[in-house]
């Protein structure tokens, strides 16, 4: 694939970064030295254009990317990396991705105030960022995690979890004050993410199914 590939005149290829749900992280650029020793190391390196020299994603803050899978377009001239980003994300900014800035698409639209919430923001990556670590958790265990626990136990554990929690949704959905209800609720998502990590089903195909059913 190497031979194929199509770097521009500065010998470079964009490279987009997604994680195992399907989430774009971060746009950076790879040369075929990059390339090399992303493949060679199976963690994530490029080009930075400002400072004209290799670096390795998470160098100085730990927060590396081990590289699942490579692909090329049809063009042969950017590549699609899938990752498993470690820490909180893939941002500077502590965001799990580097792309969460609305841009207006008319310079009389809303005002950025209006139409950007960091709190909206945050919330919309929380699934995607407990994913993430109950998938770093299986792959790495941890010592004393609930997560593990339930991996060790297996299918049938998960899947009794998921039954139980379920139960306990219908029984505080019969009280008066929600409290119960949001507890049970974040308990029973918390342990579909579980199942959706051991059955290796992605969220991005939990949300397209969802998309299919808007009518």
């Amino acid at each position: 694939m190497k031979r194929k590939l199509k770097f521009d005149q500065n010998g470079l290829i964009p490279a987009i970064v997604q994680n195992r749900s399907g989430q774009v992280l971060m746009l950076a650029y790879m040369n075929q030295e990059a390339l090399d020793k992303t493949l060679e190391t199976g963690f994530t390196w490029f080009y930075s254009r400002s400072r004209q020299r290799l670096w390795q994603k998470g160098e100085t803050s730990g927060h590396v990317q081990r590289v699942v899978e490579i692909t090329a377009d049809c063009d042969y001239d950017s590549l699609l990396i899938t990752v498993d980003q470690a820490g909180p994300g893939a941002c500077h900014e502590g965001y799990q991705s580097c792309f969460h800035y609305p841009v207006a698409a008319e310079e009389n639209s809303a005002r950025p105030e209006q139409c950007f919430d960091p709190a909206a923001v945050y919330h919309s990556q929380i699934l995607h960022q407990l994913y993430d670590l109950i998938v770093e958790r299986k792959q790495n265990p941890k010592s004393g995690s609930y997560t593990n626990y339930l991996f060790e136990q297996g299918i049938d554990k998960i899947l009794k979890k998921v039954g139980e929690e379920t139960a306990e949704v219908i029984i505080g959905a019969k009280n008066a004050e929600p409290e119960e209800l949001i507890y049970e609720v974040s308990d029973l998502l918390y342990h579909l993410l579980v199942l959706l990590v051991e059955k290796n089903v992605a969220l991005d195909q939990i949300w397209q199914e969802l998309a299919s059913r808007r009518k």
